[in-house]
């Protein structure tokens, strides 16, 4: 059901990532926290600021809330590590689309990463 529903609103990236590459993707948290959260959007566009404010949510879940570092703090420090290290990631593989004047991301369905994908989500946000 779930791909029925994404396939009239979500365009399909040009080539399949190879299986090492989709490993590579999903081995940083932070990805995979990013891929979770496009994954789920109806349209899979989301604001950079939207992207990290989740991750920062997931994080603070995972390792519980830092009282030294506010969320404030934290949501753009992970903002920077996005702009500069795991979206620019993504984009080559071709599986974002990252508009740097919009600050919007857009992500490309790759179901060969899918299959992968909700299976980490599974095991580590269940």
């Amino acid at each position: 059901m779930r791909e029925t529903e994404r396939e009239s609103t979500t365009l399909v990236a040009e080539s399949t990532p190879s299986l090492n590459l989709i490993f590579d993707l999903l081995s940083n948290r932070c990805r995979r926290y990013v891929l979770y959260y496009l994954y789920d959007q109806p349209d899979g566009v989301a604001t950079i600021e939207d992207v990290a404010d989740h991750v920062v949510v997931l994080e603070m879940q995972e390792t519980g809330a830092d009282t030294e570092v506010s969320a404030d703090e934290r949501s753009h420090d992970v903002r920077v590590e996005l702009q500069h290290v795991h979206l620019p990631k993504l984009e080559d593989a071709g599986i974002i689309e990252l508009d740097r004047r919009s600050e919007t991301v857009r992500y490309w369905t790759q179901p060969s990463l899918e299959e992968w994908l909700e299976h980490a989500k599974h095991k580590e946000l269940s």
